[in-house]
């Protein structure tokens, strides 16, 4: 009968220290998982630039114009979704545009202007990805300052 209550006592006392050391473990593995995503983006950064440029090509979006180029913005700014958890990542983007031949847009002198925007990307299943999401109109601070609701900021080294 003393083993019974020895057991429970101790199945009791494991279950306050992993109750205690849950945050910080959870903690503990966001930042391992931040670190991880920096350096893989880091790594990663010529092929997502490029795969950000197929995807949003591919969108249609502007209608009437075509994906000339963009030209990267050395930074990298790192956020958390405040709901689900997910990591992403903000790169401002120039983008240059040309009409489609034959559309309402080809002609216009506008189509010509470089536009401001932020490319989004996104940390999924160990790797990062994009849908060619663009923010026009906003870098990576203003991004997040406008949507901070949403996304968290996280500084170097948090």
């Amino acid at each position: 009968m003393d083993w019974l209550w020895l057991g429970v006592a101790l199945v009791v006392v494991a279950f306050v220290v992993l109750a205690l050391a849950w945050r910080p473990l959870r903690s503990l593995a966001r930042d391992v998982q931040l670190e991880r995503a920096r350096e893989s983006f880091a790594l990663q950064r010529e092929r997502l630039e490029h795969q950000f440029l197929r995807a949003a090509a591919a969108t249609g979006k502007p209608r009437g114009l075509i994906w000339k180029a963009c030209e990267w913005a050395e930074g990298v700014e790192f956020a958390r979704d405040r709901r689900s958890g997910q990591l992403a990542a903000l790169i401002g983007v120039t983008i240059q545009f040309e009409a489609v031949p034959g559309s309402d847009m080809e002609g216009l002198p506008a189509v010509g202007n470089l536009r401001n925007a932020s490319a989004v990307f996104f940390y999924h299943g160990g790797r990062w990805r994009t849908s060619g999401k663009a923010l026009f109109n906003l870098n990576p601070d203003e991004v997040l300052a406008r949507f901070g609701g949403q996304y968290e900021r996280l500084a170097d080294g948090e």
